[in-house]
């Protein structure tokens, strides 16, 4: 009704049968389209649920279990943290583990932002340095490269061989118990690429302006570096050091490949590597699995708390009226 005129107009056609349809009705062809995006999902969620859902929680189940993998699970409760807790090899993976972690992970991004300000430019051939250095990330985490250091580092090997053409004596790097673990770490140091090209990315997306203003302003290169590099690009360094850390946890392959076991004297026996002895090669897949859920909780304690400190330390540019 036309309240100026006071004529009653007729409805549009169809108005009473649009009316009459549910809001909330989902269509034939909506329906249709969403069957399509579950179909073309479908390998990858059929892949997650049966080769990492159920695995994870099978394992959950077996944390609490003694399982041998020749007869049934029998539940034992909380007796694998308690035997953990016994355990003095368990406890020699935690601090051979906390040591690399500490040791290794920083070393590595020092060396990964060192090479990464230095490939900072548009000088010829800096493209070929920068495949170079990105190749022992590729391949570091490789069986071949992990028979290789322990070859390097042998007691003929390249490492010596050098040292004794400089007057020095030959070393026992594999069966000493103070220099085992650092053959480890440099290995892992050695793999820097990974990293480098996320900061050297990062670097590329500070401004020039910002070194231009300061060189006005009289600042040098310590003070450039610390007041202008670092805070911006302190986002890229936070996401570095949360995934090598995660990384440096997880080490498996090259302890296992380069000191067979943790030897000597379990200084090189990682955490990753003694979930293998007990659960593959002692069979005790309970007390493995209960291993690896405990370090499921420590990285995400640690990586929470990365997190809960990167407030104090990390600068978004978009928060900077905050």
């Amino acid at each position: 009704m036309n309240t100026a005129t006071g004529v009653i107009l007729p409805k549009p056609k169809g108005a009473a049968k649009r009316a009459a349809k549910p809001v909330t009705s989902i269509s034939r062809r909506q329906l249709v389209r969403n069957l399509s995006g579950y179909l073309f999902i479908a390998p990858w969620l059929i892949g997650f649920l049966i080769f990492t859902l159920m695995p994870i929680l099978a394992s959950l189940y077996l944390a609490f279990t003694r399982y041998d993998t020749m007869s049934s699970p029998v539940w034992l409760g909380l007796a694998n943290l308690r035997g953990m807790v016994q355990d003095t090899r368990y406890w020699a993976s935690v601090r051979a583990t906390l040591y690399y972690v500490m040791t290794a992970i920083p070393l590595r991004l020092v060396f990964a932002l060192a090479v990464a300000m230095l490939l900072n430019s548009d000088r010829r051939g800096v493209s070929a340095y920068r495949a170079m250095f990105y190749a022992p990330s590729i391949v570091g985490g490789s069986v071949a490269v992990a028979v290789m250091w322990r070859q390097v580092f042998g007691q003929q090997g390249l490492v010596n061989f050098l040292l004794v053409m400089m007057g020095v004596p030959r070393i026992v790097w594999l069966g000493n118990p103070a220099t085992a673990i650092w053959t480890l770490i440099l290995l892992a140091a050695w793999q820097f690429g990974s990293p480098m090209l996320i900061f050297l990315a990062g670097l590329k997306q500070i401004p020039s302006t910002l070194y231009e203003a300061a060189s006005i302003d009289g600042a040098g290169s310590v003070a450039k570096f610390f007041k202008i590099t670092l805070p911006m690009l302190s986002p890229v360094i936070f996401f570095n050091l949360v995934m090598q850390t995660i990384s440096g946890f997880t080490a498996f392959t090259q302890a296992m490949i380069v000191t067979p076991g943790g030897r000597p004297l379990d200084t090189t026996l990682l955490y990753a590597m003694y979930i293998y002895l007990r659960a593959f090669e002692n069979l005790q897949m309970g007390y493995g699995a209960a291993m690896a859920w405990v370090l499921l909780i420590v990285i995400a304690l640690v990586t929470a708390l990365i997190f809960k400190t990167s407030s104090a330390w990390v600068f978004y540019e978009s928060r900077e009226g905050e």
